[in-house]
């Protein structure tokens, strides 16, 4: 069992120092307590930058406005505006470059903007940072966990970089250590656990201080889908104990199934945003294909599917495949499965096909332009602006 006993897993009290050094170019921490050193950049009033209003949005947990970040002539973010309900997963969707990383930085205190404003968990990003990283939690996409180390002296050293006391830190270790089913590997060296365990570690160690809001950058990137799934059920046990999660990744699938709300980001501003089936829905109707068994009544039945549907059908002599766009699907299906019996035409397969988020992401984003983030994510050409 991991220790229990008095003094057992702890580390010497740190003096003035944190996770995460300011110089570092991505995210390579994933909490980060109180450090004077990163103060210091905001101590200084920035004439431009707009004051957020007095009064909170209601309901929004991370809302930022207006932001912008500049890296010579390039805008890693141009208007950047975003808002999180509390208590919710929050996709954040780009391709390379378009600024996902950029405004993480910005949300999380690690970096300073240029233009706008931002309020995390009640605190003004720029005018208390201190305050708003007492409240978060950040798992960036290089864990920063101690290899050598058990996972249960790796959460009892992060407690006490967080100033917890010897005993606090103790017990903040064991309930992670239950909260994540890692007991029986608790006393082994991380560097004996899987991919999926090691991530399991990277979320506990962010949740040692209790933190409103977690931010993940890409946290399942180099998993295989057992240690995906383990991430995922460990993120949603999150967000219904009430932690407000804001998700940038790569794997649209994973943004389907964790994230109640959506924003596309490209060359640093929002374009669209909406849940994931309200975005699907802005790239059009669903699709209804199906297979003929008898290559004799392709014609018959591809007359079916175009009163049916929208346009023409899609016919493929070869697999006696027809595939037609619908309205609504689910009336399709059926209206299909009765107007084919009705002429007496079997069929060998019948399938309903809704839109992707990758069909999404790719309508939304169109060609890249090529420009980097010098934060490590791209950017795209679009300039529109959707809301679903």
């Amino acid at each position: 069992m991991w220790p229990s006993t008095p003094g057992a897993g702890v580390v010497p009290r740190p003096s003035r120092c944190g996770t995460l050094p300011r110089s570092s170019p991505g995210l390579a921490s994933h909490s980060i307590p109180y450090d004077v050193r990163y103060a210091e950049p905001y101590a200084v009033r920035d004439e431009n930058r707009r004051r957020a209003p007095e009064v909170d949005v209601i309901d929004s947990v991370v809302v930022a406005e207006g932001l912008r970040k500049r890296y010579g002539d390039e805008h890693a973010l141009d208007g950047f505006d975003l808002r999180v309900p509390g208590g919710t997963v929050c996709g954040l969707l780009g391709p390379n470059g378009a600024g996902k990383t950029t405004a993480v930085r910005i949300l999380a205190t690690l970096l300073r903007s240029d233009g706008g404003w931002a309020r995390v968990a009640g605190h003004d990003v720029g005018r208390e940072p201190d305050r708003v990283r007492r409240r978060i939690g950040l798992v960036g996409q290089n864990p920063a966990i101690d290899e050598e180390l058990s996972g249960y002296r790796n959460l009892v050293m992060f407690g006490r970089l967080h100033r917890l006391g010897a005993r606090e830190a103790r017990a903040r270790a064991s309930r992670m250590i239950e909260r994540f089913h890692l007991g029986e590997a608790a006393d082994r060296p991380v560097s004996t656990y899987s991919g999926g365990m090691r991530r399991r570690v990277d979320l506990a160690v962010a949740l040692i201080p209790a933190p409103a809001v977690l931010f993940l950058d890409e946290p399942t990137v180099g998993l295989d889908p057992r240690g995906r799934n383990e991430v995922w059920e460990a993120i949603r046990e999150l967000v219904a104990d009430g932690t407000t999660v804001l998700l940038t990744t790569q794997y649209l699938d994973e943004a389907d199934q964790l994230a109640s709300r959506i924003n596309v980001i490209q060359a640093g501003r929002v374009i669209a945003e909406g849940s994931p089936e309200n975005l699907k829905s802005l790239i059009g109707e669903d699709r209804v294909e199906f297979v003929v068994h008898d290559i004799g009544r392709l014609g018959t039945a591809a007359s079916i599917a175009a009163d049916l549907g929208i346009g023409e059908p899609v016919v493929d002599g070869d697999t006696r495949r027809i595939g037609v766009r619908v309205p609504d699907g689910a009336a399709a299906l059926t209206d299909v499965v009765r107007l084919l019996d009705d002429a007496g035409i079997a069929i060998e397969d019948l399938t309903l096909r809704r839109p992707t988020l990758d069909e999404v992401f790719l309508h939304l984003t169109g060609p890249q332009s090529g420009r980097g983030d010098r934060t490590g994510s791209g950017t795209g050409t679009s300039g529109r602006e959707l809301r679903a």
